[in-house]
């Protein structure tokens, strides 16, 4: 079969119509990512800890980012606060039960506009077997950048604030000079790198 100039310009043309239009895939990169979080305790301090371990995919619409969608999920069983046995209270069934509940995760329903470089996301999150829909606070990616290895990367920030006993985390405890141990409300920080996902090449005409 021959093909005229014409034809072939014109597959060619489309082809990178295409992949401009196309939404681009991006992979959370475990090794550079953290969902951190923080709670008032005892009404005077705050406590700081964070989940290590995250996985998930963006689907991102460069040209159309309200159009763009994300997934998410995070593995209960790292949680950090820099305490052993708090870290042991928090896995326990009395906070997060990781044994019945190992992963908290969150899938996107929505996306808009915020201001300049800036999203709220909407989504339903589900911790501890509970799930509910949350708004995440969310900044434009960070333009793509090419790592040692070839790799193109992005960067995202997220927060949100949540009540734990939202999500059937309701263990507290009453302080003798009045107030509680623990605060309801949680704090929470995603700060997310992502690697492009590389889609095969077209097969050659």
């Amino acid at each position: 079969m021959r093909y005229s100039a014409l034809s072939i310009l014109g597959v060619f043309l489309l082809g990178i119509s295409n992949a401009l239009a196309a939404p681009a895939t991006y992979e959370i990169d475990p090794a550079h990512s953290s969902a951190q979080f923080s709670v008032r305790h005892m009404m005077v301090s705050n406590v700081r800890g964070e989940f290590s371990k995250l996985s998930g995919t963006l689907l991102l619409d460069a040209k159309n980012p309200t159009a763009s969608s994300i997934e998410a999920s995070i593995d209960a069983t790292t949680i950090d606060t820099r305490n052993v046995d708090r870290d042991t209270h928090l896995k326990s069934p009395a906070f997060f039960d990781v044994a019945k509940f190992p992963t908290l995760s969150f899938k996107s329903k929505s996306v808009v506009a915020a201001g300049k470089g800036k999203f709220k996301v909407t989504g339903e999150l589900t911790l501890h077997g509970v799930s509910k829909d949350v708004v995440l606070a969310v900044s434009a990616p960070t333009p793509d950048m090419k790592d040692p290895w070839g790799n193109v990367r992005t960067g995202v920030e997220a927060t949100t604030t949540i009540n734990r006993k939202d999500f059937g985390l309701v263990w507290n405890q009453t302080l003798d000079g009045g107030g509680v141990l623990i605060g309801d409300e949680v704090q929470i920080t995603l700060d997310v790198e992502l690697i492009k996902k590389v889609e095969p090449k077209a097969a050659a005409l």
